[in-house]
């Protein structure tokens, strides 16, 4: 077992999450196979092979584990391809029957012009036709995750930042963006998380609300902070579920935060106004006294380790301090 100062309360936390998730309110993190969270949530006697501790157990067997404290993950491989019938098999023999798996929907739906990486090959930097499509999301995603329908929270359309030559205004993204809604299947929880931060205007939100589906509430480099998107007055463009993803301190960039926090073992940046944030949906949510389903993820880059974020955002909420 990795020995280190005892900064996630596993036990307290677990309590906490759990009370929460009876008032409608899930708290997760973005992912769960973490090696850095060996010795804070993950007992390495579980994962012990012929004498040694195995990384391919371990990365096999511990959502089990991860899913003993918190009710609820944010899935990111969705993004990458499209899930299949064997992806939902694994997740869900391995989790309880009531726990809730968020995906992001795959970026052949949300890209408009495929990125300049390797992963794309000759389609880099080439206009998507795929983007938006309505029929190939229906086809392609939502027709292979119907038979485990229980098993999903959110459904989150990430579109990264837009350049000028995707969208000249703000207004354009929203009227493709409607249309795009307008042939959803109905029934799902569906959220939108935009990273341009100038089309947090009034027809986004507006066309959101009259859609059903939720503005993700997101904390990333070239965002306005959670707690300035929380005073928007339309922002909660849905009465029966939210979504909020704290992802990276605003102003911080993905690969400086990839550079400065692996392995994700401690917090090393603490972002004292995220956690604010946090704390007050939580407050909120609670203290509404509306059934009001709220997810709530934290991801390591936020601040280092997600699982001693989320702790001290429990502490500033004060959640499981009764008992």
């Amino acid at each position: 077992m990795l020995q280190r100062p005892v900064q996630f309360e596993r036990d307290k936390v677990k309590k906490a999450i759990s009370e929460l998730a009876g008032k409608g309110v899930l708290i997760g993190t973005s992912s769960w196979k973490y090696p850095g969270w060996r010795g804070l949530l993950y007992d390495d006697a579980r994962y012990v092979w012929h004498g040694r501790f195995s990384e391919s157990r371990f990365e096999r067997l511990c959502l089990t584990e991860y899913a003993e404290v918190f009710k609820t993950v944010s899935v990111d491989a969705a993004y990458y391809r499209f899930p299949d019938e064997q992806f939902w098999e694994r997740l869900v023999a391995d989790a309880p029957a009531e726990f809730l798996f968020s995906l992001k929907v795959t970026d052949e739906i949300t890209v408009k012009t495929f990125p300049n990486l390797p992963r794309f090959g000759s389609r880099a930097g080439k206009v998507n036709p795929n983007f938006l499509n309505a029929d190939l999301f229906a086809s392609a995603f939502l027709a292979v995750c119907e038979p485990f329908r229980p098993n999903i929270g959110l459904l989150l359309f990430e579109f990264s930042r837009f350049n000028p030559g995707d969208f000249a205004r703000g207004r354009d993204f929203v009227e493709a963006l409607d249309t795009f809604l307008v042939g959803l299947p109905k029934g799902w929880r569906y959220g939108v998380e935009v990273r341009n931060r100038d089309f947090l205007r009034e027809e986004y939100f507006s066309t959101l609300a009259r859609r059903g589906v939720a503005h993700i509430y997101n904390s990333w480099t070239d965002m306005p902070p959670v707690s300035e998107q929380i005073a928007i007055p339309q922002s909660r463009t849905c009465a029966e579920f939210f979504g909020a993803r704290f992802l990276l301190k605003p102003g911080c960039k993905y690969e400086d935060a990839v550079k400065l926090f692996s392995p994700y073992d401690r917090v090393k940046g603490p972002y004292p106004e995220g956690r604010a944030a946090a704390a007050e949906l939580i407050r909120t949510t609670t203290a509404s006294g509306q059934r009001t389903h709220a997810f709530i993820y934290v991801n390591n880059r936020l601040e280092g380790n997600a699982l001693e974020s989320i702790n001290a955002i429990l502490d500033s909420a004060g959640a499981g301090d009764s008992g």
